[in-house]
């Protein structure tokens, strides 16, 4: 790994701003592979120094991957002068991160969000051509029936003329169904619906790929993700039986 400057290293760990670690490092509580360094020009490889800050170790990471409920009335965004985002949600050693949404949902829309810091990361999920899949539980006006789900496996044109891939669609019984689709145009879920006469009414990301929302966070909960699970984003869903 490429060398780091020790005050851009312990900044990226979101410990504090760039003035506070370089206060830290000059006073005396910042030690790389067991000896004190007081200049916060020091460079050295993250990934093989042991760094520690008060004696306590400090574990680097190149990114940061994490998991959110994201709760109706808040914007997916990194700042808004009007209205809470969901960055607003993190305490501030996260912000300090330079987290963003990968991808997102609307203001009413609830759900699974990923918060990452990795542009590569973002994209390979976003994209089309990765074939992502995003799952969502509907409410709906009406009841979704067989011939919506014909419709929607054969690929809607919405009424701007846009072509969306092919798509599932589950009913559940009454106005309640599960969308399923594999790119993020614009209030997608909502327009393919509504084409159908099934206006929503409610809105929630189930799952991204493989991994599913953790329901024990609570809306407005996150946690951070391991390697594992950063793995089944890029994965099929299996079916519960």
């Amino acid at each position: 790994m490429a060398t780091l400057r020790l005050d851009k290293v312990l900044c990226d760990l979101g410990l504090g701003s760039r003035r506070e670690v370089r206060d830290w490092i000059r006073a005396g509580r910042v030690a790389v592979d067991g000896a004190v360094i007081r200049t916060p020009e020091q460079k050295l490889d993250p990934a093989a120094a042991s760094v520690t800050l008060d004696g306590k170790p400090l574990r680097y990471q190149s990114y940061h991957y994490f998991m959110m409920d994201k709760p109706e009335g808040v914007i997916t965004a990194t700042e808004d002068p009007k209205q809470p985002t969901v960055l607003d949600l993190l305490p501030p050693e996260l912000r300090r991160l330079g987290l963003f949404p990968v991808g997102r949902l609307d203001k009413d829309t609830s759900g699974l969000l990923l918060l990452t810091d990795d542009g590569d990361f973002a994209h390979r999920v976003t994209a089309p051509k990765s074939g992502v899949s995003k799952r969502y539980l509907a409410e709906v006006e009406g009841e979704p029936d067989a011939d919506d789900v014909s419709a929607f496996s054969e690929g809607l044109v919405l009424g701007d003329g846009a072509q969306c891939l092919p798509a599932g669609l589950e009913c559940l019984g009454g106005n309640r169904c599960i969308v399923t689709v594999q790119e993020g145009k614009y209030h997608q879920v909502k327009r393919m619906l509504a084409s159908r006469g099934k206006p929503v009414l409610k809105l929630r990301r189930l799952s991204i790929g493989a991994l599913e929302l953790d329901d024990s966070l609570g809306f407005g909960g996150f946690r951070e993700l391991n390697e594992q699970e950063l793995c089944t984003v890029f994965l099929d869903r299996k079916p519960k039986t």
